[in-house]
C-alpha cells in the first residue's frame, strides 16, 4: 500500500492530505525537484496523522518509489507570459519525458500511473506513450479526467431535484476543458430518466435550467481560480478516491481519461469516458449510447486533444 507522488505543489500535497484523512494507503512518498518544498509538505501533512489514520508521509527520491503500487504525477510547469499553448505543451512534454522513465526505472511494470497535470488529456496521452516505451501496459496509465467535473454535475443536479447526489447518475465526457460534454441524455435519478423524474415530481427541467447547470460545471474552475488562484481541494479528493478504487480493486465506474487508438495512426488520443477501474488500472470502457448531438460534441472535443497531440508530433515531441 505504498503510494508515490511526483510534484508537491497544491495538487500533489492536497492529494496526500486527502489520503491521510481517508486512511488510503500505508506509506506516501513525495518527490519534487524542490526538495525542501517536498520535505516541508511531508512534515506538515505528517502532523495530521495523529488526528486521522496511521500512515507514513515522507519526502524521498525516485529510488524510494520501489514497491509503489501506484504513482501520481502532478508535476508540470506553469504558462509564462506571452507563451503559446503549444510552447507550454512542449515544456510539459519534456518534463514527462524525464519523469515517466525515472518513475518506471524503480517501480517496474506492476505499478499504475495516475496523471493529474494539465492539460490533462494531452499529458495522459504522452504519459501512456512514454510508459509503453518503458514496458508498462497502457491500461495502467490513466488521468483523473472528468471525475471532478462529473461530481460537480451530479451535485448541481442533486441540489436542483432535491436528491442526494449519490443517487444521481450522469457523466461529463470528452476533453477535460472547455469542450467537455455534459451527457444529459444519460442522466438518471434512482434509475428513472431525469426528464421523467422531474415531470413526476413537478421539478422544472428546461433549456434554461440545463444551460445554467452546464455553465456552472464548465466554469467552476475559472471561478475558483479567479477567487483564490488555484483549485486543489476538489481534485485532491478526486485523486484520493481514484487511488482508493485502485488499491482495493473496487471495480468502480469513473470518468477517467485514457489513451485510445486514433484510427490506427501513430498519433493517439486521450479523453474521458465512463470506464471500469480496478486493481489493474482500466479494465474496459463502458459502451454508453449518447444522443446524436452529444456524439457530435464528443467527436469535436476529442478532436481538440488530437490536434494538440499532433501539434507536438509536428514539433518533434
Amino acid at each position: 500500500m505504498k503510494i508515490g507522488i511526483v510534484g508537491s505543489g497544491y495538487v500533489g500535497a492536497t492529494a496526500a492530505y486527502a489520503m491521510v484523512m481517508g486512511g488510503i494507503g500505508r506509506e506516501i512518498v513525495l518527490v519534487d525537484r524542490n526538495v525542501e518544498k517536498a520535505r516541508a509538505e511531508a512534515f506538515d501533512i505528517s502532523h495530521a496523522v495523529p488526528f486521522a489514520h496511521p500512515l507514513t508521509v515522507r519526502q524521498g527520491e525516485y529510488s524510494d518509489f520501489r514497491g509503489c503500487r501506484l504513482v501520481i504525477i502532478s508535476a508540470g510547469v506553469s504558462q509564462k507570459p506571452g507563451e503559446t499553448r503549444l510552447e507550454l505543451l512542449k515544456r510539459n512534454a519534456a518534463v514527462f519525458k524525464d519523469v515517466v522513465p525515472a518513475v518506471l526505472d524503480h517501480t517496474g511494470g506492476e505499478t499504475i500511473l495516475v496523471v493529474a497535470t494539465n492539460p490533462l488529456d494531452v499529458m495522459t496521452c504522452l504519459a501512456a506513450r512514454y510508459a509503453s516505451e518503458h514496458g508498462l501496459a497502457k491500461a495502467r496509465v490513466l488521468g483523473t479526467g472528468n471525475m471532478l467535473d462529473t461530481a460537480r454535475f451530479r451535485t448541481l443536479l442533486g441540489e436542483h431535484v432535491g436528491v442526494d447526489p449519490q443517487h444521481v447518475h450522469g457523466y461529463v465526457v470528452g476533453e477535460h476543458g472547455d469542450s467537455e460534454v455534459l451527457a444529459w441524455s444519460l442522466v438518471t435519478v434512482s434509475a428513472i430518466h431525469l426528464e421523467n423524474y422531474c415531470r413526476r415530481q413537478g421539478v422544472p427541467m428546461n433549456e434554461g435550467v440545463q444551460r445554467d447547470i452546464d455553465n456552472r460545471v464548465r466554469r467552476a474552475a475559472y471561478s475558483i481560480i479567479n477567487g483564490k488562484g488555484a483549485t486543489y481541494y476538489g481534485i485532491g479528493s478526486a485523486i484520493a478516491r481514484l487511488v482508493d478504487v485502485i488499491l482495493h480493486d473496487q471495480r468502480s465506474i469513473l470518468t477517467v481519461s485514457a489513451a485510445v487508438p486514433d484510427n490506427g495512426a501513430r498519433v493517439e488520443n486521450a479523453y474521458s469516458m465512463p470506464r471500469l477501474v480496478g486493481g489493474e488500472g482500466i479494465i474496459h470502457s463502458i459502451p454508453v449510447e449518447f444522443d446524436v448531438e452529444e456524439e457530435r460534441l464528443l467527436g469535436k472535443s476529442a478532436g481538440i486533444v488530437r490536434e494538440a497531440v499532433r501539434g507536438l508530433e509536428a514539433a518533434g515531441d
